[in-house]
Parts: structure tokens; C-alpha cells; sequence
């Protein structure tokens, strides 16, 4: 099992929504509100004045043979528009209780 952990700017909610209900991903936690700033390009996402926009963060325990399709949607959500902004970080899962 993965750990896939999303980050994506608030606008792309309703297309991660949509791509864990397509690939049958029942199970994620979801964090609103999230702010940061990504490490190559992105631009602050703080809720201020200064900085409004926000992201959010979802992060997903799947079996391994769904990552690479999910993986491969977040990088075309990403291609669709750059500015934007999402990323996935995937991590080994040994295990659960």
C-alpha cells in the first residue's frame, strides 16, 4: 500500500474530488485552509490581503496499482494550468491497524 499525499490549490477541489470517486477512492482525509508557498515557481498561498488564494491537502492510503493512474491525473491537472498549482508526494505504507 501508498500513501499519496496531494496538495493543490483550492481551484482544483472539485477534480481531485472527482478523481478519487473515478479511480474508486473511498477512503482520504481532506485539509482546507492550507497555506504554503511551492518550492520551484509557486506563489504564496496565505489568505491575506496580500497573498488570497489558499490550497488544501488530501492525502489517500491506496493499493499500489492505483498510484501511477492517480499520479498521472494530478500531472495532468497540473499541464491544464501551470499557475495553478497542485503536487503529489507518494510514500510507502508497511503498515496499518
Amino acid at each position: 500500500m501508498k500513501a499519496v499525499f496531494i496538495i493543490l490549490n483550492q481551484a482544483n477541489t472539485e477534480r481531485i474530488e472527482y478523481t478519487f470517486d473515478k479511480l474508486g477512492i473511498r477512503g482520504y482525509t481532506w485539509w482546507n485552509n492550507v497555506s504554503g508557498r511551492g518550492s520551484v515557481d509557486g506563489e504564496p498561498r496565505m489568505g491575506t490581503h496580500t497573498w488570497p488564494e489558499m490550497n488544501s491537502a488530501a492525502l489517500t492510503i491506496v493499493e499500489d496499482d492505483k498510484v501511477e493512474e492517480l499520479l498521472k491525473i494530478v500531472k495532468k491537472i497540473d499541464e491544464i494550468n501551470l499557475e495553478v498549482g497542485i503536487r503529489a508526494f507518494v510514500w510507502d505504507i508497511l503498515k496499518t491497524v
